[in-house]
């Protein structure tokens, strides 16, 4: 086998365990691993899989909050070969067994609290293997694995050594993405993919073995497991993961354990700046700061860094299908752009071009389009997606940019119709096609408009039927019947009529701009 094949994300792990193979690789709640105990239990959890009958290139479904055994999952599917299915945990029904069943996957695995959900949706997915992925009573849990290795798989070695196991092309995972229609994608990442965005992050982000980051926000999400927690694994940083990202634990979390490293969604930093404990703790560890996964409102930036000098603030932006990272602004750039994304990272070649895919002069509004060794392969079983969005040998964001003569990038709008409302993506044709079941509703449109606490709420603008008389708080428990409850509006308004063009096509746009003074939630 060429040596340069071998480049996985298993190598990562056991390379910093070999280098640090007695310091503090995580730690979740009252139990600890160190990088050598880490890598050890990666391996006993590739060989629990494999003694399901699980073979390289099958899929498995992770669902659950944060905890050392939703990594440890991750880490024996990237040591077996196999693909990991990260799965929201907020969903439930129609969306959780669509992505069971999409994706193929052969094994489940859950939280114990998930039960109930798993058990609805049982009949629907074929001929799955159900675990647990911690704390649970039946025969295969990850976490059990982890700590005694499995008696159906035997030994506790991974077969990598022998030259058994996954090379840098295979498949490490589905990233599912929501998109434009009410079926989400699975972006297909390789080893290769990720371990390009780890170093890439690495570079950016000023990410250091020596530091102490606390990782709070949902690891299913690709910023916080994929920027932040495994680009330091592969550094030998010392982690804490907590299972949610509760302000109040997190505040207390960085004071007493120094926390000097912290990334969230601009809507975690705002319930953060807000929270009666903000001003109380002792945060003076904290020096790298980071923000993503959506828009950042500039006075809340300028109001953190005003209440938080000497930090370097760092915005990250992307999308799943790379990795996700793809551009950054620097803590030395944000007096002079702070509203901008950044520049590219390391491993990214971007270009801002028209709908003929000409390069845009700087100042000019197009798409930025990438190409670069971190993005996935395509969206899985699912070609003509794929080829859409691949054309012409780049790969097409759906994002908007202002390019200024340094290469700096600034988000204008979206051309996919896709909500950005607290850091998760939301379809809005998903949300239309739940309200168009509700009886009253004759037409709508749902769109984003800004929040201070979401930065975009999902807004549903509806025209009822004649006579129809149901209310806002109707509408939103009918969606919330369909969905989950992230995608539920946040506001319902009526109108008499949606505007449209000569053509009969939807201006959501018009309906964006002229939202607030020339609307209620009356007609």
């Amino acid at each position: 086998m060429e040596p340069y094949l071998r480049n996985t994300i298993g190598d990562l792990i056991r390379r910093s365990a070999r280098r640090f193979p007695a310091r503090t690789a995580l730690t979740f709640g009252e139990r600890s691993w160190t990088y050598g105990e880490l890598d050890a239990a990666a391996a006993r959890v590739a060989t629990g899989l494999r003694g399901l009958g699980l073979e390289p290139g099958d899929r498995v479904a992770a669902y659950g909050k944060n905890s050392d055994a939703y990594l440890l999952l991750f880490l024996g599917c990237a040591r077996a070969g196999m693909v990991h299915v990260p799965i929201n945990f907020g969903l439930a029904g129609d969306e959780l067994a669509y992505i069971v069943e999409q994706s193929g996957s052969r094994a489940l695995f859950f939280d114990p609290s998930l039960e109930d959900r798993v058990g609805a949706i049982r009949g629907r997915v074929g001929d799955v293997t159900l675990g647990t992925l911690r704390d649970g009573t039946g025969p295969h849990d990850a976490l059990a694995w982890a700590a005694t290795g499995s008696a159906e798989g035997g030994a506790a070695g991974d077969g990598e050594e022998e030259g058994t196991g996954p090379i840098d092309a295979d498949l490490v995972q589905l990233l599912y993405t929501s998109g434009t229609t009410s079926a989400p994608k699975g972006a297909m990442l390789t080893h290769r993919a990720l371990v390009h965005e780890y170093v890439s992050c690495i570079q950016a982000l000023d990410l250091s073995g020596a530091d102490r980051p606390l990782h709070a926000l949902p690891l299913y999400h690709s910023a916080q497991m994929h920027v932040f927690l495994m680009p330091y694994l592969a550094l030998g940083a010392s982690n804490v993961v907590l299972e949610e990202p509760n302000p109040g634990a997190v505040l207390e979390h960085v004071e007493r354990l120094r926390i000097d490293s912290f990334f969230a969604p601009p809507t975690f930093w705002i319930g953060l700046r807000s929270h009666p404990d903000f001003a109380a703790r002792d945060l003076s560890s904290l020096r790298k700061a980071y923000y993503g996964a959506s828009i950042m409102p500039v006075p809340v930036l300028q109001d953190l860094r005003a209440q938080l000098p000497g930090i370097g603030f760092y915005n990250c932006f992307g999308q799943s299908e790379i990795g996700p990272l793809a551009t950054v602004l620097r803590p030395e750039d944000h007096d002079e752009r702070p509203d901008s994304a950044g520049r590219p990272v390391l491993f990214v070649e971007a270009r801002v071009v028209d709908e003929d895919m000409r390069d845009v002069p700087p100042g000019q509004m197009g798409e930025v389009v990438y190409r670069s060794p971190q993005l996935c392969l395509g969206y899985w079983q699912k070609p003509e997606e794929t080829a859409e969005a691949f054309e012409g040998g780049w790969f097409h964001s759906g994002d908007l940019v202002v390019a200024d003569e340094q290469g700096y990038l600034r988000v204008v709008d979206r051309k996919k119709d896709v909500i950005n409302t607290g850091g998760v993506l939301v379809s809005s044709r998903e949300v239309e096609e739940a309200l168009y079941t509700h009886p009253a509703v004759k037409e709508v449109a749902v769109i984003a408009l800004p929040d201070p606490r979401w930065i975009e709420a999902v807004t549903a603008v509806v025209v009822r039927r004649e006579g129809a008389l149901a209310t806002e708080d109707e509408l939103m428990a009918h969606v919330r019947g369909h969905l989950a409850a992230f995608k539920t509006p946040k506001r319902v308004l009526f109108v008499d009529d949606l505007p449209r063009n000569a053509s009969g096509k939807l201006l959501k746009r018009v309906l964006r701009d002229d939202l607030g003074p020339n609307l209620s939630r009356e007609p």
